[in-house]
């Protein structure tokens, strides 16, 4: 299949992987940076990061939460207090063994000052967060303890992708304390909600909520929920996890409370986080061949405005009309930008704005302004329209929302079309193997099942679907064909 050269984008059918590194790259949302495996996340990107940042922290806090933060490096002692999260985290741990540099005889930086204790640089925060906790719970009139942090983390990740797997990458991550199981598995699937509402109200992605097999949850946790969405290629992006941490932690680091019939308990503990992988879930659920779609919820720019001001005489007619229109758009409270640069052509600018994803884009110039028009060119479905300009202004939001609602139905669909319930080992290797979509299949529960077809076929159990079917008297595991315990979706996965 030839280059679309309009768009100067490889086609998602030709190569699906360069695609999505050319439209991150033409939308200018990263950079690679001089380490490998590291990237730069440019302005458009980083807004983009800021708003969905702005959105959840919002949610967050409305359930109670409250932002702290703890250190970055972490002495290597606190890892291993808690075994299965040692085991689970310890090859992908950068770790920092000297202090301070020197020059050597030749002139070249040299470490210096070996530390009595390796520390790690922060990978997720369980272990230095209830370390430093235990001192601010007493009793049970201190908890439930609810708390949020925005910050980075390292993690040496061998399959580097811009957005979707780097070294060091940006997150939340909730950590809470209760002083029932009852309570902190009802926090779990509490925010498991927030991220799974986070993603279809405001990203426009449908998901699937359900909880991880044994083999895939978190180090550490006795349960892990997620929110999977499925990408245009047909594999699975973990969205967002929630972790029942039940006493595990607790009782590694000794956090106690006074309960109210006067005993020592070890408190219950949830963590739970979405990362900066979420601006490449937006590339990929929604991108065309011309580039970023974005759902005008998230937009950083959610109206361009492109004037034709080439020639003195078009600035004098059509600037008042502009006034008019930025200043409408304004008191509607929509987002905007107005590109009067008169050293770039319209059609660069269309071509620019395209890339970058912006829902709505307006053109307006001395023709318009005799008819009173403007001229509305919508990104998700390239639909284009001349309507008068009170009438866009009065319309803008309602168009934004339906966008939104578009963008989430056709996601939906797209999904629910390639959710294939398959009845057969060959069907399951069929699909995943033709990189069809996901399956939906009954299985034993047992683990060399989960392994074979992770050997044959590289997909997971992405979840264990909540809303899933009881299995009957005739559901068969899809692998071994012995009496089934839960459906499941298998996937290959980012």
């Amino acid at each position: 299949m030839a280059k679309d050269r309009r768009a100067g984008i490889t086609p998602r059918a030709e190569d699906y992987a360069r695609w999505y590194l050319e439209v991150v790259q033409r939308a200018e949302l990263a950079d690679y940076a001089p380490v490998k495996g590291c990237m730069v996340i440019k302005p458009y990107g980083y807004a983009i990061w800021e708003a969905i940042q702005r959105t959840l922290d919002g949610m967050i806090k409305e359930t109670g939460h409250v932002n702290a933060y703890f250190p970055l490096l972490i002495p290597v002692s606190f890892l291993q207090k808690e075994a299965e999260h040692v085991e689970g985290f310890a090859m992908e741990c950068a770790v920092v063994t000297h202090s301070g540099l020197y020059k050597d005889e030749d002139g070249r930086l040299r470490a210096r000052g070996e530390l009595e204790e390796p520390l790690i640089v922060r990978p997720t925060s369980e272990t230095i967060i209830w370390h430093t906790v235990r001192n601010w719970i007493q009793s049970w009139r201190d908890l439930p303890l609810l708390l949020n942090q925005w910050a980075n983390v390292m993690r040496w990740e061998m399959r580097p992708r811009l957005f979707l797997r780097t070294l060091e990458f940006l997150w939340q991550e909730g950590h809470t304390a209760h002083a029932t199981h009852q309570e902190a598995r009802e926090e779990t699937l509490r925010m498991l909600g927030v991220y799974r509402r986070l993603l279809e109200e405001h990203f426009a992605i449908h998901v699937v909520a359900g909880r991880k097999s044994e083999a895939e949850k978190f180090p550490g946790a006795l349960s892990t929920f997620t929110v999977e969405a499925m990408m245009q290629d047909g594999r699975a992006l973990q969205a967002g996890t929630s972790h029942d941490l039940g006493q595990n932690f607790s009782r590694a680091f000794e956090v106690t409370f006074q309960d109210r019939d006067g005993t020592l308990q070890h408190v219950w503990t949830t963590s739970w986080g979405v990362s900066t992988r979420l601006v490449g879930a937006l590339v990929m659920a929604h991108g065309d061949d011309s580039g970023l779609v974005l759902p005008p919820r998230l937009a950083p720019v959610q109206v361009v405005v492109v004037p034709f001001l080439r020639r003195p005489e078009d600035r004098a007619r059509v600037e008042p009309a502009l006034a008019r229109l930025v200043d409408g758009l304004r008191a509607q409270g929509v987002r905007l930008h107005v590109d009067a640069r008169d050293h770039v052509s319209p059609g660069a600018k269309f071509y620019e704005w395209e890339g970058k994803g912006v829902p709505l884009r307006v053109e307006l110039g001395p023709r318009e302004v005799e008819r009173g028009e403007v001229v509305e060119v919508r990104r998700y479905d390239g639909r284009r329209r001349a309507l008068s300009l009170e009438a866009f202004v009065q319309g803008v939001v309602p168009a934004l929302e339906e966008i939104q609602r578009d963008l989430l139905v056709r996601h939906r669909a797209f999904t629910e079309a390639r959710l294939h319930r398959c009845q057969s080992y060959a069907e399951l290797q069929d699909v995943i193997e033709g990189d069809r979509g996901w399956v939906l299949a009954w299985w034993c529960g047992g683990a060399p099942c989960e392994a074979r077809v992770k050997e044959q076929t590289k997909a997971t159990i992405r979840c264990i679907p909540l809303e899933g079917e009881m299995p009957g008297a005739a559901a068969r595991c899809i692998v071994c064909g012995e009496g089934a315990a839960e459906r499941v979706v298998f996937a290959r996965a980012y």
